[in-house]
């Protein structure tokens, strides 16, 4: 029987051990620079949501936004990496289009003087590399507005009368788009459901 050298078999085990903890060291990506949120609207802490909105939140860094990084009269993604996600929980109206509820990517093109909104069909995409009209749902138009200046994209819910507005904001720029959706089923059907537990 032939004798193993045991410094040769230690240095051997030591290489295999070397190269599964690199390999499974590398196999998460780094933090993005452009991190995910998710916003809710909902009517309060104790109500289930009515919309939530999936979005990548880039930052200004110094530049100027709109004309510049995000050219104007082009298909945006609305916000970083994967395209901005919309999930409805009831029948809405987005601008005054009837939207069943569901979850749609939500696509922009925006403009110095106006700014197109689209709701597309087409699910789990990467920007707007992907973006095909056939699956719109739904395409409006809506006026920006000036407001203080916002270094990191964000989009938030504002109740205003009897509508919701969704707001996109980033640098000095605002885009509501009015939602109408009826909420007052929602609340005395989570209300009750909470009493029955």
């Amino acid at each position: 029987m032939k004798k193993t050298n045991p410094t040769i078999t230690s240095v051997f085990i030591l290489i295999a051990l070397f190269f599964s903890v690199t390999t499974t060291a590398q196999s998460f990506s780094e933090v993005d620079k452009a991190p995910h949120d998710i916003s809710y609207y909902r009517e309060s802490m104790v109500t289930p949501p009515l919309v939530k909105v999936l979005y990548g939140r880039p930052a200004k860094k110094e530049r100027e936004v709109f004309g510049n990084t995000v050219a104007y009269n082009e298909i945006w993604r609305t916000g970083a990496n994967e395209a901005t996600e919309v999930k409805f929980y009831k029948d809405i109206e987005f601008a005054g289009v009837k939207v069943a509820a569901g979850t749609y990517v939500l696509y922009t093109i925006p403009g110095e003087k106006e700014w197109e909104i689209i709701l597309s069909s087409n699910l789990d995409v990467l920007g707007a590399f992907q973006y095909d009209p056939v699956f719109d749902i739904a395409r409006v138009k809506v006026s920006p507005s000036v407001a203080e200046e916002l270094k990191v994209f964000s989009i938030n819910f504002r109740e205003q009368n009897d509508t919701v507005q969704m707001i996109l904001g980033w640098d000095t720029t605002r885009v509501k788009i009015p939602l109408v959706i009826e909420k007052k089923q929602v609340i005395a059907s989570s209300f009750n459901a909470n009493i029955k537990k």
